[in-house]
């Protein structure tokens, strides 16, 4: 069995290969360690293997993950992104734990959080969810809708825009998934015309990975890859 130590420095490769592959610099692209479900010991390891950056899901279980490591030696280089659904019952602890909210689809959420944030913290950084599979089983927004919500969203305190999140309909087929990411990077190229602190593609699992980089992904999600299958349990 691999260790979690492992797991990153083999997902990091893959990422430096998919890189180097389209004429890219191996940090221009993000891991975000999706640890949704999974315990603060597993977590732990990431952090001593050197990863930073984690994803969660569920808010109730993401809370208490960021306020187990409020204490942590390197609690300074922690980033929290919150990753999943936000009920409205839910915004002010988003708001008030993470740094990072990648599932923005509804003005009225948005502007909960902006209202929530506290201004003792640093901008909420956030993106908006595109379904760009058109899935009716998905949250997100239609690619035409990107620019309108994007110019509400821009103009409220305490929330920054920093770019576009989506999920695509899983595909097998490079051809299939590039085309998908590609148009996704196409519309925030339009985005950073208007807006210039855009400059972020969450978009990228491990079946996909190296079609959402080559088209332009800067934070990849990978969960299981490097923490192993995960226990869903009784989740909120």
């Amino acid at each position: 069995m691999t260790s979690i130590k492992q797991n990153i420095a083999e997902v990091i490769n893959q990422i430096t290969l998919a890189t180097e592959k389209c004429g890219r610099a191996a940090d221009s692209v993000q891991l975000l360690a999706v640890s949704k479900t999974k315990p603060v010991e597993a977590i732990e390891e990431a952090i001593a293997a050197g990863q930073y950056a984690f994803g969660e899901n569920y808010v109730q279980e993401g809370v208490d993950k960021v306020n187990h490591f409020s204490s942590h030696p390197e609690k300074n280089l922690l980033v929290w992104h919150f990753i999943g659904p936000i009920q409205s019952n839910k915004t002010r602890l988003v708001a008030e734990h993470f740094d990072w909210v990648h599932s923005i689809d509804r003005i009225k959420t948005a502007k909960r959080l902006s209202d929530q944030r506290p201004t003792s913290m640093a901008p909420l950084q956030v993106l908006l969810q595109v379904n760009s599979s058109a899935e009716a089983t998905k949250s997100g927004i239609t690619l035409a809708e990107v620019p309108a919500l994007a110019a509400e969203i821009a103009a409220m305190p305490n929330i920054e825009l920093r770019g576009l999140m989506s999920i695509p309909q899983p595909a097998t087929d490079y051809d299939s998934q590039f085309a998908t990411f590609k148009a996704l990077a196409d519309t925030l190229e339009q985005l950073k015309l208007t807006y210039p602190n855009i400059d972020t593609l969450s978009m990228g699992m491990s079946g996909d990975m190296e079609a959402a980089i080559a088209a332009g992904s800067t934070i990849v999600r990978i969960g299981t890859a490097i923490f192993g299958a995960r226990d869903y349990g009784n989740k909120e």
